[in-house]
């Protein structure tokens, strides 16, 4: 089956991108510029490619539409995420200024330098330990405000186990933000 590539021109992209998101069409990004001829020869090389990749995903987590409800995992999400923070904000001695459950199309978690800790909703359809240490991760920004040595030391202070969690949301983590539940009736 051949699948529909998107074509996207960018007046800011100085040379093609390829990629093959989950549960939507591929997508070729172009210089403004690129010519119809040129796009076609991308694509028409990049077939197998495309058809590779899209094979490798494979849904894993058995996540049904019909079964799962956006406000219910948000209201889920926002109960767990405050009460391992509260727990865990202690014990790092820090403080946070609020926790937002968030609908991020790329990102697990976030820290903003003024203390808003902000959590994609889909955690909670995650198992708890990966929940917890996107937690754990987010919090402890609010003492090392970037990805240095000391912050992986502080992660691995707090969760020994943090890199079994991290490769559980590489391997999945593509699959759950594609997930969209069935719209309520």
């Amino acid at each position: 089956m051949d699948e529909t590539v998107e074509i996207r021109r960018s007046r800011r992209a100085r040379r093609w991108t390829l990629i093959v998101p989950w549960g939507a069409p591929a997508r070729l990004t172009v210089p403004h510029r690129m010519g119809s001829t040129a796009i076609d020869e991308v694509v028409a090389a990049h077939r197998d490619w495309i058809a590779g990749e899209r094979a490798r995903q494979v849904p894993r987590l058995g996540l049904r539409p019909d079964a799962v409800s956006e406000p219910d995992a948000r209201r889920a999400a926002r109960e767990l995420v405050t009460m391992l923070a509260d727990e865990e904000a202690e014990a790092l001695g820090v403080s946070y200024r609020r926790i937002e459950i968030r609908d991020q199309r790329t990102r697990w978690g976030s820290c903003s330098p003024k203390g808003t800790l902000s959590f994609n909703w889909r955690l909670a359809l995650a198992p708890l330990e990966v929940l917890d240490y996107v937690v754990v991760h987010e919090l402890c920004h609010l003492r090392e405000p970037n990805h240095s040595p000391g912050f992986w030391r502080l992660v691995a202070e707090r969760r020994p186990g943090w890199r079994e969690q991290r490769a559980w949301l590489r391997e999945h983590g593509a699959e759950l933000l594609a997930f969209r539940p069935a719209p309520d009736v």
